[in-house]
């Protein structure tokens, strides 16, 4: 099972001064994320639909308040390595960008029994156990009682 919920506050760069900006190169960027998005399209990510009884969020680019936010999550079968990848390639093209991705993969070799959190500062990805959801097992669920 692969289960993800994130969200990226979309900005070209940390500088709090207004006068740096420059919203014709940041429409450019916008727009390849939202191509982005479109590539990476599929059942879990754009659309909402009951599936095996779960719920399957959708992949979500607004403008709120001129400000441009990223919301998605989802739940599959199987690993899902581009999600990650997709967050990572958010702080990339948008370096001042921040957010929160979590992850519970339990096909994740010595990380099945957590939620990974993945944050995302000024671009910088780093990769962190949730100490609050983790571990998943008896914090989340009760032990297998088979």
């Amino acid at each position: 099972m692969f289960e993800y919920h994130g969200w990226i506050k979309v900005l070209e760069n940390a500088d709090a001064d207004d006068e740096e900006h420059n919203d014709d190169r940041f429409r450019l960027v916008v727009e390849g994320i939202e191509e982005r998005i479109r590539e990476i399209d599929s059942r879990y990510l754009l659309d909402l639909r009951w599936m095996n009884g779960e719920v399957f969020v959708h992949f979500d680019l607004r403008w709120m308040n001129g400000e441009v936010f990223v919301h998605f999550g989802g739940l599959a079968n199987h690993r899902d390595a581009g999600i990650p990848v997709f967050f990572r390639e958010v702080g990339e093209r948008a370096p001042g960008s921040y957010g929160l991705l979590h992850v519970r993969d339990d096909e994740d070799p010595g990380r099945e029994n957590e939620v990974l959190v993945i944050k995302m500062v000024r671009g910088q990805v780093s990769e962190h156990a949730d100490s609050l959801l983790s571990p998943c097992i008896p914090v989340l669920e009760d032990p297998f009682r088979g």
